[in-house]
């Protein structure tokens, strides 16, 4: 039976009144399993209007009480972490293991945000001049939009919808189609915590929901997590209409091996790193730098380990791998591998013919491994986004730097090595904005920020942590000056401060 997948406005689900809709179909099998409603522009505007009204009341709301909605919903999240990871298996494909692993990552965010009553306090400079002060306040920037990806449909969600919430704006979040049902649950999740009506809402879409958000005079900030071409068409789109967009997007994230490394655990990383999740985040290391020597017995134990990865449904726990998103998505990622063989590279370990009995209509690929990659292939230039890891080989430490620091991309990175000298120039000559020493993929935890360089990003905000309340706040300045006069008597009585 296929469910049809609404929108979520005013704490309910509702049905769209669009007439459009798009398919959703489990990874594993091909089969379709639900619609899911394509907004108009008209529903856009409803839903950014209830959000308006409903945001003043909820600014208004002291900290203290929003921190105490928040934790309320991590408790809940907690409390529905293998249901929210089942519905992302089933429309994503990533290994149930993978997701309850998304689920932990979001929820960092979440109590991060249960903070924001301390995280919100502004300064105070007491006799600025003679009987005069001033201080800073941060305040909610209103209605706040979020466009997230497939890759993560509940990871950043929570990043920027706990974030924004918390500080005390409304959030509209558009997620992606391919997977809508687990941002379904969480707006739920977030009206249960006790979202007022309007605070969190979900409007499911495509390219007409997504424009709508941006050229609505109502939405002052966009946040966007995705591919390079939409997240530059977002912030072009965004800041021509003077909105603040923060705009998170492509990657091609290179893991040097240094000839000192233990090979055993780079290997390990590479191989959790390059085909965890099908290859399909943002920070899944897709390059690996083999310096000097190490390059053939780095091969050497790749290859193998690539051969014999358990690719089957993410449901499967004995799964190490599931299938690509979509079809098409599949197909885009084989025809990279047919064009890195025709480029010259050679192709060690070929996925391409993976069957699976039983799931022959599935969006299955087995784990590609290429080696001598040169930077003038597009295969090193574009980013995949799939099970397909390059080794690249390079004659010294330097040369690697600079491959790391010439490309377009500048995500995340890491370094292999035992030597601290070649770590600490690594972590500092690279330009790129997350890097890992001995860690592959080197995502911040909550109270740091995550956010890349160069093509990576767009905008001047990351989207957690204090660059969250930055983003999701603005700043006002107060001075003051009070003329002498009576004074009120004193008070004895102890006030909550709620």
């Amino acid at each position: 039976m296929v469910a049809e997948i609404g929108h979520f406005i005013e704490n309910k689900r509702v049905a769209g009144t669009s007439g459009r809709t798009g398919e959703v179909t489990n990874p594993a099998t091909g089969e379709v399993t639900a619609r899911v409603a394509f907004a108009s522009t008209g529903e856009v505007d409803a839903a950014v209007q209830l959000a308006k009204k409903a945001q003043l009341a909820w600014a208004a709301t002291p900290p203290l009480r929003r921190q105490r909605v928040m934790f309320n919903l991590k408790s809940l999240v907690e409390k529905r972490a293998d249901d929210l990871a089942r519905l992302m298996t089933l429309e994503h494909g990533k290994t149930v293991d993978d997701a309850k692993g998304e689920v932990g990552r979001g929820l960092e965010v979440v109590e991060f945000s249960c903070g924001i009553a301390h995280h919100m306090r502004g300064d105070f400079t007491e006799q600025v001049a003679t009987e005069m002060d001033s201080w800073s306040i941060r305040q909610p920037v209103g209605v706040v939009a979020g466009i997230t990806p497939f890759n993560f449909p509940i990871m950043i969600p929570c990043w920027m919808g706990a974030m924004a919430v918390a500080c005390g704006n409304a959030f509209i979040l558009k997620p992606s189609e391919k997977d809508p049902s687990a941002p379904m649950l969480l707006a739920e999740l977030f009206a249960e915590a006790g979202a007022p009506a309007g605070i969190f809402q979900v409007l499911n879409g495509d390219k007409v929901a997504v424009d709508a958000l941006l050229q609505h005079p109502d939405v002052p900030a966009i946040s966007f997590v995705g591919s390079t071409a939409i997240g530059e068409y977002v912030y072009h789109q965004g800041t021509q209409r003077n909105k603040r967009v923060q705009a998170l997007c492509g990657a091609k994230n290179h893991m040097v091996i240094m000839p000192d490394a233990d090979l055993d655990q780079a290997t390990d990383a590479l191989i959790g790193a390059g085909y965890g999740a099908a290859g399909e985040r943002c920070m899944a290391i897709s390059v690996a730098v083999a310096v000097g020597d190490v390059a053939d017995r780095l091969i050497d134990k790749l290859a193998p380990r690539v051969s014999a990865l358990k690719v089957g449904p993410g449901i499967d726990p004995a799964s190490e791998m599931g299938p690509l998103v979509t079809r098409q998505h599949r197909d885009k990622v084989m025809g990279y591998v047919d064009l890195g063989v025709k480029e010259g590279a050679r192709l060690v370990v070929d996925g391409r013919s993976l069957k699976l009995q039983g799931y022959e209509n599935g969006n299955f690929m087995g784990g590609c491994l290429f080696d001598n990659v040169t930077p003038d292939m597009k295969i090193y230039k574009d980013e995949i986004f799939g099970p397909v890891l390059s080794v690249v080989r390079s004659k010294s430490f330097d040369e690697a730097v600079g491959l790391v620091n010439d490309h377009a991309y500048g995500n995340g990175t890491a370094i292999f090595t035992r030597d601290g000298d070649a770590a600490r120039a690594f972590a500092n000559g690279v330009k790129i904005g997350m890097v890992g020493i001995n860690v592959p993929i080197p995502v911040p935890v909550a109270y740091h920020s995550f956010g890349g360089w160069k093509a990576s990003i767009f905008g001047d905000h990351g989207i957690y942590g204090m660059e969250g309340v930055r983003f999701y706040t603005k700043l006002k300045t107060i001075t003051a000056r009070w003329p002498t006069g009576i004074r009120s008597g004193a008070e004895f009585h102890f006030q909550a401060r709620n």
